[in-house]
């Protein structure tokens, strides 16, 4: 029998050989077929395959020193230093396996032809989202990696992070879109206001701006704390929202209000230091966004419909303080969304930056009044209005009154579009 330390020689070379061998099979090519890469566009490919090659480099790098290492190691203190070394490069084979599985599972979405050019085009919408604004403000506008998930709201892993295996930051915007919404995508441009408040420092500003705005307002909060510091907490996705209602105006309240609607535990739910706002007054605040931007319209009809379908009756005391203290204010804070010069946007406002006038029902009525199915099917205008389009498709649907075949034609029409800009059917 081998003694100790011989034998705990043996087991770390053992394991050295199973993790060496494991990581240099790690190939792009084997975590996502020919297929699903050549159905990227070329820019956001090459992006990709660039940066998660350079991690798995880096992991054969480390497997090359840790061999050299094992092989040099005499003493007892020399293998005890190995054994921690392998420790340390198990760990960073797992963190480089779940960053590689995550980008393989979200390309091997696209799989199906069809569905790789609808995400195509999703990937274009959250570009152009961005570029419109980061171009003006002289940002460089993140490549954007769309898939398709279950669930009910979308969700981005923002470009400039490190992620599991703490390397160099990701370069791509990841961007996971519901197969439920995939036809009516606004939360996708939702997502990329995260990004943009991000690279712009959008975040940190509004949350000064709402505490100030709000400041000594709302005594009968009470457990919550000051009225500023909870809507001031909830500035990350006030931006977001804020970002998706300037580009495509109702219809991203409309559908945020079909993700929010549910159950009163989720409806009412405030969970101090979560970053999203309580829905029933997300969805208020989306109404007062439209109600201050186009005056009347279908939003105070679907308002009516949210406040009455959720009673406050049975809500705690404490949340029903936050809320029926906070409506009053709503006004105010879509007067202070919309129309306050930011100096992360160069001393604009939001309304001067997405000018969201272009997205109202009468400026939408009249694109399609002017352009007829030419915006549907023309490349020009798919490339130059692909988010008026969408706003546009989200109206129709909130009008139409949950008539199923009025409905299907218009998400049909929707996906026609779609499938050309994803380069699955010729534009005109």
């Amino acid at each position: 029998m081998a003694d100790l330390q011989t034998a705990a020689a043996l087991q770390t070379q053992r394991q050295i050989a199973h993790w060496v061998l494991a990581a240099s099979r790690l190939a792009l090519d084997d975590l996502a077929g020919e297929a699903a890469w050549g159905r990227l566009e070329q820019y956001l490919g090459l992006a990709l395959r660039r940066h998660l090659q350079a991690k798995v480099d880096a992991l054969a790098a480390d497997a090359q020193v840790l061999l050299a290492h094992a092989q040099a190691a005499r003493s007892p203190a020399a293998q005890a230093q190995v054994r921690r070394m392998l420790l340390a490069f198990r760990r960073q084979y797992l963190r480089t396996e779940t960053t590689l599985d995550f980008f393989a599972d979200a390309i091997n979405t696209r799989t199906n032809p069809q569905v790789a050019a609808m995400l195509r085009a999703c990937d274009s919408l959250a570009y152009r989202s961005m570029s419109q604004v980061l171009d003006e403000l002289g940002h460089p506008t993140p490549v954007v990696l769309t898939y398709l998930d279950c669930g009910a709201g979308a969700a981005i892993m923002k470009a400039g992070l490190r992620l599991w295996d703490g390397g160099a930051v990701c370069p791509v915007a990841t961007i996971k879109i519901t197969r439920h919404n995939l036809l009516r995508p606004t939360a996708l441009v939702h997502e990329t206001g995260h990004q943009v408040a991000q690279i712009t420092g959008w975040n940190d500003e509004l949350r000064t701006l709402l505490q100030h705005g709000l400041s000594g307002v709302g005594s009968q909060a009470g457990s919550h704390g000051e009225l500023a510091d909870v809507w001031a907490s909830w500035a990350s996705e006030i931006a977001a929202d804020a970002f998706a209602f300037g580009h495509t105006g109702f219809a991203s309240v409309a559908a945020l209000h079909d993700v929010l609607s549910g159950e009163p535990s989720l409806v009412f739910r405030f969970s101090p230091g979560d970053p999203h706002p309580v829905s029933y007054l997300r969805v208020q605040l989306g109404a007062a966004l439209c109600r201050h931007c186009y005056g009347a319209g279908p939003w105070d009809d679907l308002e009516l419909a949210w406040t009455g379908l959720h009673s406050l009756e049975r809500v705690d005391a404490a949340t029903r303080a936050l809320i029926t203290d906070s409506q009053p204010l709503l006004p105010e804070l879509a007067r202070l969304l919309v129309e306050t010069p930011m100096r992360c946007f160069r001393g604009r406002s939001l309304r001067e930056l997405l000018h969201p006038q272009r997205v109202s029902p009468a400026a939408l009525d009249e694109l399609q009044s002017t352009l007829g199915p030419a915006l549907f099917t023309s490349a020009h205008w798919l490339w130059s209005e692909p988010l008026r389009t969408l706003g546009l498709t989200g109206l129709q649907l909130a009008r139409c009154g949950g008539q199923p075949q009025e409905a299907k034609r218009i998400l049909e029409q929707q996906q026609q579009s779609m499938l050309r800009m994803g380069g699955a059917l010729q534009s005109a």
